[in-house]
This record gives C-alpha cells, sequence and structure tokens, in this order.
C-alpha cells in the first residue's frame, strides 16, 4: 500500500482552540473551498484543511489506483503532523469533509474509530456512480488534462444564480481545477471508482451530521438520507438553494452544523430535531395541527420511522425543486388512489386544497383516475374526497 503525501494550510484559530480538520471536493483548492467558513469559525476551532494529491499545496506524486483506505491514512499523517505539532500526539478532532472529503471523514470513521470526535460530511455519499464512469474519467484527464473538466463541472457544482451572484468565489473553484495535476486527479477517480461503504455505515458511531444540497446531482438527497440513517448516530440537513459546494454556497449553514456535531452528541429525541428542513415542509403542506398530533402519537418504536419519513419524504422528495406543489399534488393524489391507500388520501386531499389545487381541479384528477386505475377505485376515491371537501368548506365558513 502506497500513502499519498498529503499537505495542507491554516485557515484561521489559535492552536489553543479544539481542532477542526476540512476536505475539499475533487478539482478544487481546500482553501478555496473552506476559507470563508473558516473565517466564520475562527474564534472556535484552529482550523487546517487538506489538500487532495496534485491539488493546492499537495504536489508529491499520486499513483494510479489509489484507494479511499491510502487517501484516509495520507490525511491522518498529516493530521498526525498538526496534532504533534499542538503537542497532542495522536489526539482527536472534528472534521468536515466537501464531497470526496466527505468520503474520506467516512474512511476515517472506519478505520480510526475514536480519532474523529464528530463530522460534518456534505454533499458525499457512501457510494458514487459506478466504478467505470470513474475509470473513465480518470483516462480522460490523464489524456486531456483538468482543463477539460471545467464546463462540466462549472454546470454540476452550483445551484442555479450562484455562479452569476458570487463570480470571484466561483473563478478561484474553478482556476483550482484547471490548475490541478492531471495525475493526481486520476488517481482520485481512482479512489471514488472503489470507494462503497454501504454495507459498513453501522459501524460509525461518532455524532455525524450529513448535509445535503437541494440541487446536487452527484450526492442527491435520498443517498444522503440514506447516509444519515445509516450512521449510529446521524442527521440530515438539507440546503435549498445549494447544489455540490456547500462550503462556499452555504457558509453560514455549514459552520452552524459543524459547531452543532463539535458540542454534544445528537439524540434525536423529536422529529424536529431530526430535520428542520423536512418538518417546516410537512408543516406548510399537512398543516401544523395534523404535525402536532403526529409528532404526539410518537413512540419509542415508530420513531425512526417518524424521522425516515420526515427526512425522505418531505425534507428530501418534497423539497426538490423539479415540480411546483400543484404537480405534486396531482401526481400523489393519483398514486393514493391507484394503490387504495384511503387514510393518506384524505390527507392528501386536505394537502392538495392547501397545494392551490380547486375542488373542480380535484374532481378533474378523481376522474382521470377512473379510467386509470379503474371506477371502484375512483367510487372510493369520491366518497372520500367528499368527505374531506365538506368538512374543509365547513371550516371555512367558521
Amino acid at each position: 500500500m502506497t500513502v499519498p503525501t498529503i499537505a495542507g494550510a491554516q485557515l484561521g484559530g489559535s492552536t489553543d482552540l479544539p481542532l477542526l480538520v476540512c476536505g475539499p471536493s475533487l478539482g478544487t483548492s481546500a482553501t478555496a473551498l473552506w476559507s470563508t467558513t473558516a473565517e466564520l469559525l475562527s474564534n472556535e476551532f484552529h482550523v487546517v484543511a487538506w489538500d487532495l494529491p496534485g491539488h493546492g499545496y499537495s504536489h508529491g506524486p499520486a499513483e494510479a489506483g489509489l484507494t479511499m483506505h491510502e487517501l484516509a491514512d495520507g490525511v491522518l499523517q498529516f493530521v498526525d503532523g498538526v496534532l504533534s505539532e499542538r503537542g497532542e500526539p495522536s489526539g482527536s478532532f472534528v472534521y468536515a469533509g466537501d464531497s470526496v472529503g466527505g468520503a474520506v471523514g467516512q474512511q476515517l470513521l472506519l478505520d480510526h474509530r475514536g480519532r474523529v470526535t464528530g463530522a460534518v460530511l456534505a454533499c458525499t455519499v457512501p457510494r458514487f456512480a459506478d466504478e467505470s464512469m470513474w475509470r473513465e474519467r480518470a483516462e480522460k484527464v490523464r489524456v486531456s488534462g483538468t482543463p477539460v473538466m471545467v464546463e462540466g463541472s462549472a454546470k454540476r457544482w452550483f445551484a442555479p444564480g450562484f455562479i452569476e451572484q458570487h463570480s470571484d468565489v466561483v473563478a478561484a473553484l474553478l482556476h483550482s481545477l484547471q490548475e490541478a495535476d492531471r495525475f493526481g486527479y486520476a488517481a482520485v477517480c481512482d479512489a471514488l471508482a472503489t470507494f462503497d461503504i454501504r454495507a459498513q455505515l453501522g459501524r460509525i458511531e461518532a455524532p455525524v451530521i450529513a448535509i445535503a444540497g437541494a440541487y446536487d446531482e452527484a450526492a442527491p438527497v435520498a443517498s444522503m438520507a440514506a447516509l444519515a440513517h445509516g450512521v449510529a448516530d446521524g442527521r440530515l440537513v438539507i440546503l435549498d438553494h445549494v447544489g455540490h459546494q456547500a462550503p462556499v454556497e452555504a457558509p453560514e449553514e455549514v459552520a452552524r452544523a459543524i459547531r452543532e456535531v463539535a458540542g454534544k452528541p445528537l439524540s434525536p429525541t423529536t422529529i424536529a430535531d431530526r430535520s428542520e428542513a423536512g418538518m417546516g415542509v410537512r408543516r406548510e403542506v399537512l398543516g401544523g395541527a395534523h404535525v402536532d398530533r403526529a409528532n404526539a402519537g410518537i413512540t419509542d418504536f415508530t420513531r425512526d420511522f417518524q424521522a425516515f419519513i420526515t427526512d425522505y419524504a418531505w425534507g428530501g422528495i418534497w423539497a426538490r425543486p423539479g415540480l411546483s406543489r400543484r404537480e405534486r399534488s396531482i401526481a400523489v393524489l393519483t398514486a393514493m388512489i391507484a394503490r387504495g391507500h384511503h387514510d393518506e388520501l384524505a390527507m392528501h386531499v386536505r394537502a392538495a386544497l392547501t397545494n392551490g389545487l380547486s375542488v373542480e381541479e380535484i374532481k378533474e384528477v378523481l376522474l382521470q383516475s377512473a379510467i386509470y386505475c379503474g371506477v371502484p377505485d375512483a367510487n372510493t376515491a369520491f366518497r372520500i374526497a367528499q368527505r374531506v371537501l365538506e368538512e374543509a368548506s365547513r371550516a371555512s365558513d367558521e
């Protein structure tokens, strides 16, 4: 096994403060990605950041066939050097990483238990794409260099509007991509090609906050929910206007998550603790009274399932920007009718009114379902909807 030589930089804070180690996204320098977040935390942490092989300060050679285990070991060697200078050999630290930096964080949590006291894993998943995609990208960059990746990365990395509003930040990140060594970039692609810890997530015991960007195609919300719920002590945070580079797109939110994960272990005592984003959407669509009744009925037996629904369905799928809430209601009503989920249908008829569907439009959805789902299903649906709509009408008259 060949451990790569990793280098980095101090981004802020006194060495008397707790150590925070930050890891980069593929193609970026840690300084360009983490400086703004580090500035927000400089009174609370000694912040250092490491660079991927061939990126930023890491000028050492990187061999083809690099694995995530080797990359994580190289990062730990760099961190141990920092800790020794602090007079804390083999000490522990807080970790934050974006994309492949988050994958390294996952590997550190698995391979070196007890060293990481808590981690913020942003825009990362326990398995990125398939091996063939990474092998093809590695070969492409080895032949043509990293500038060939600039145009596509600019499209994938950021939420809509960010490039226009923060051109200087974007320029710095894309410059670091263009300047990255092609063989170092390709070696990291090799590590990502074989990285898959989905079956091992349950072994991660340190508290984890997983930060998902609603516009992130590389680390979609659903996969990040699986990460958050797969570890022993995890929480999912979904950021509405973020793509794949959370530390620059939402530095305040990332800094807040780092403070939280460093402060105390997470305990899923209520649904609101698990996902503020999902709970907010759930309240908007179903109404506060409904959600309060549901929360009051939570037991130890149902708590994890309810947390999963809040994060995955409401914070993940309903928070996506692709469809309007009116359009979502149409799709959901049809699915409830087709599957015969009558209790859920009543709830979503109420939600459809909240989401802006008129009574006439709800009727049209039910009529369409009579053709495609069957007359008996539509007959039951009309009966349930009639009752819900009458209740809603009476409530509006009071």
